[in-house]
């Protein structure tokens, strides 16, 4: 049965391989890990980091379609007051 690794230390021995100082073989080997498992706690930390990213991305492309939606309303709101202030014009002359 696999020896369960508390969060902490995880998030320690990723931070370490991240920073590229030294071979992952060497990283697992000091902190009594199989390369495997190392390989493994890398790629499930990018698809966590990935997915938050994903989401942030789309809620910006979100932000962008809602702000050239509220640009276009605005000028067409814009137009529609010129309008009416030019038919008011026209109907009551002073």
């Amino acid at each position: 049965m696999p020896t369960p690794y508390g969060a902490e230390f995880r998030q320690d021995v990723i931070d370490v391989a991240r920073k590229g100082e030294a071979p992952l073989a060497q990283i697992a080997k000091d902190f009594g890990l199989s390369v495997t498992t190392l390989k493994r706690w890398l790629a499930i930390a990018e698809r966590k980091e990935s997915g938050t990213a994903a989401t942030v991305g789309a809620e910006s492309a979100e932000m962008r379609e809602l702000k050239k939606r509220n640009r276009l309303l605005e000028q067409e709101n814009e137009i529609l007051r010129r309008a009416a202030a030019y038919l008011a014009r026209d109907i009551n002359p002073k």
